[in-house]
């Protein structure tokens, strides 16, 4: 069953959204055994077709949430459409490459592999990837922690622990491939990082079940310690990614 998570304040998702790093679609595409078609599964607002655009020449992008599609990038070579990850509807062996950005630990893996496998062509290639907390200084970063850990943690879903984790928990019936180290890199002044902050799932939920909004609190910590000549810092993702072919392909 779809968990929805995001649907609620889906335009604010993605507007807050941080971009992931060409290098990673460069990457993606050199491991793909053609440039024909790739399958962007829970697309969410689109920033991972997007940026597919420059590299396959078509771009099937899908999510559950019709929000979530509602909202997202259009371009002339994507074709959005409102489908689970476990049902793509997409013809069988018509796939060079999935690619799964920040959802993965939401399927049903099992019968999403297999529709993975399905869709896949020979040498098909499946790439899941996501990122945790930010990294910008380590006085920031202990507020960060901080508040990830005591104040909005027990508002998590239960899957958060597979980002916790960096995907380590989860198998991954594919041959793979070697991944390089990526990382996600905006430079934000503290309103902006706090607006992303608000975008996340567990802070709308203490919202919703509280009637208050944990970002006062981080906000008054964060202004202690964020301070920079211009006002703006480096916020700093990294990435982790389970990548790899279909096995005996």
């Amino acid at each position: 069953m779809f968990k929805d998570h995001f649907s609620g304040h889906a335009a604010a998702y993605a507007a807050a959204r941080p971009d992931y790093p060409e290098a990673l679609f460069a990457w993606l595409a050199q491991q793909a055994p053609a440039r024909n078609t790739v399958w962007d599964c829970a697309t969410g607002s689109g920033q991972a077709a997007l940026a597919l655009t420059e590299y396959f020449d078509a771009v099937h992008a899908t999510d559950a949430s019709s929000e979530q599609i509602a909202n997202a990038r259009a371009h002339e070579k994507i074709r959005y459409a409102v489908a689970p990850a476990e049902a793509s509807g997409l013809p069988e062996a018509s796939l060079d490459m999935i690619t799964v950005a920040q959802a993965a630990h939401w399927f049903d893996l099992p019968t999403f592999y297999a529709e993975a496998r399905r869709a896949l062509k020979p040498r098909g290639v499946l790439a899941m990837w996501g990122y945790g907390l930010t990294r910008i200084v380590p006085a920031i970063d202990r507020v960060i922690d901080r508040f990830d850990a005591e104040i909005i943690g027990p508002y998590w879903p239960a899957e958060r622990r597979h980002i916790d984790n960096a995907y380590r928990d989860i198998d991954f019936p594919f041959a793979g491939l070697p991944v390089p180290r990526f990382h996600m890199l905006k430079r934000w002044t503290l309103t902006e990082f706090l607006a992303y902050i608000g975008s996340w799932s567990a802070v709308q939920r203490y919202r919703k079940e509280k009637g208050s909004d944990p970002v006062v609190w981080l906000r008054r910590e964060l202004n202690i310690v964020w301070s920079e000549a211009d006002g703006s810092r480096d916020v700093i993702w990294p990435l982790f990614m389970l990548a790899g072919t279909r096995v005996g392909d």
